[in-house]
């Protein structure tokens, strides 16, 4: 999973700053999208198996590159990222009010669960309470980098960017694994190991 991350987000977030720095925006774009590209066809020839994180970053990469191309708008760039987060956090914090709130929808791509399990009272507060997290993660986020977007230049607004997304998202990520790791631990899924206290798997 780490590899993952590392490169569909952060080698072309990277290589997106370095370019901007030294050339312009434009040749940040198309560098980091074809690092995306890349990193799919030296899998490929190698015989590996695609990650889907890696094919997700290379389509929402290509739209943002295509619509800023079409438009001739480096601001319409940054601002569809912003705006599919502050819709995705809408997703997870409106579906807080259902039974199944949507880290419960998405749970059995991380860790094989039965019905039983899933209906388990810790599993549930722990569902509920990561898509608490989420949702107001997503929400924090697409509402400060519009903050950064309109007030700041473009020059502070990448290095920002490019410095506290990654951080938000791995401390966010640290915050999940964390509380799963209590609440399995508590559900006998796990073996046992050191207490953690983290307030979500309460």
């Amino acid at each position: 999973m780490s590899s993952s991350l590392l490169v569909a987000c952060v080698a072309p977030a990277c290589l997106f700053y370095a370019c901007f720095r030294l050339a312009d925006i434009w040749t940040a774009m198309f560098v980091a999208l074809g690092w995306s590209y890349g990193a799919l066809l030296w899998r490929a020839l190698r015989g590996h198996r695609t990650s889907g994180l890696l094919i997700l970053t290379a389509v929402v990469m290509t739209g943002r590159t295509a619509i800023a191309l079409a438009t001739d708008s480096t601001y319409l760039y940054f601002l569809q990222p912003i705006i599919s987060d502050g819709l995705i956090a809408a997703v997870f914090l409106v579906s807080l009010a259902t039974t199944r709130p949507i880290v419960a929808r998405l749970a059995g791509d991380f860790y094989p669960l039965d019905e039983e399990l899933s209906l388990r009272p810790r599993m549930r507060r722990l569902f509920w309470r990561l898509t608490l997290l989420w949702g107001t993660v997503g929400l924090g986020k697409a509402l400060v980098t519009l903050w950064l977007l309109r007030s700041q230049t473009l020059e502070t607004f990448v290095l920002v960017k490019s410095v506290s997304a990654p951080s938000v998202n791995a401390l966010a990520v640290a915050a999940t694994i964390a509380a799963a790791v209590v609440v399995a631990r508590k559900e006998g899924l796990l073996g046992p190991g050191p207490a953690v206290a983290v307030p979500l798997a309460r």
